[in-house]
């Protein structure tokens, strides 16, 4: 089952039901809850609180579908991987597939990789033989761009996120570098910037790339300047909303790979 939260990336839900629906005649179920979803997160900004939403409705939707095959389903696969588990359990930020489940679910929880790290998952991909895009697919966070939309999520700025996101991977694509994960977060403050010769009043967007073999601690690469120029210039010419673009230098510690 895919169920699109509305806090995917751009593309991404259709991505997932090529891969599985058409590449590997998978019998998927697709769900679209983005209204139900983003509902249930208006004014709501702490990051705790928001996965915990998240993870909780995630699950409602799955036993919801369940109910309609009847007693077919018996078991809820989770994805969580090691480095979940030991932030959770440090209290760094609740995973939503650690600890932040209903008490009343209806499945029997499995978590067949709870134990691997992110390059021995990978491992494991291989030998189940899954698409090699999938197997190095980039990290992307159960609760989504929910996590990378700062504070209480609104339309607007998610949808500015969106496509800030979108060319981020794009550009850094193009350019060939390996890098491991990168992405854009947009805070929910604003900034004054000029365009067109008046005052403008918009959001910033923060580009952040890590590299990482075990996503428990994390370099930041040196990106060309040439490249972060060009990002930047397309960003504020193609993102309504956004008039400033920085670059996160903080390594992992201290700084997490998410921003919330």
């Amino acid at each position: 089952m895919h169920v699109n939260h509305g806090l995917m990336r751009k593309g991404e839900s259709e991505q997932v039901i090529d891969v599985f629906k058409n590449q590997m005649d998978a019998n998927l179920v697709y769900v679209d809850a983005t209204d139900r979803f983003l509902g249930k997160l208006v004014d709501v900004a702490e990051p705790e609180a928001k996965r915990k939403i998240i993870g909780a409705e995630f699950i409602r939707v799955f036993e919801e579908e369940a109910r309609k095959v009847g007693n077919e389903v018996s078991f809820l696969a989770q994805g969580t991987i090691y480095p979940d588990i030991l932030e959770s359990k440090d209290g760094v930020k609740a995973h939503h597939n650690v600890g932040g489940l209903p008490d009343d679910l209806q499945f029997e929880l499995c978590k067949p990789v709870k134990l691997l790290y992110k390059d021995e998952v990978r491992v494991v991909g291989r030998e189940l033989g899954l698409p090699e895009n999938m197997v190095e697919r980039q990290s992307f966070p159960g609760p989504g761009l929910g996590v990378r939309c700062l504070g209480a999520i609104t339309c607007d700025r998610l949808e500015a996120l969106r496509e800030a996101d979108a060319i981020v991977r794009e550009e850094i694509g193009k350019a060939g570098l390996t890098i491991w994960q990168y992405f854009a977060v947009v805070p929910d403050f604003r900034t004054t910037g000029v365009r067109e010769g008046k005052r403008a009043y918009d959001w910033p967007c923060i580009i952040r790339c890590i590299n990482t073999v075990d996503v428990m601690t994390a370099e930041v690469p040196e990106l060309d300047w040439a490249l972060l120029k060009r990002i930047t210039a397309r960003i504020t010419a193609e993102v309504p909303g956004i008039c400033r673009v920085c670059y996160d230098l903080m390594p992992k510690p201290v700084g997490t790979v998410e921003w919330e």
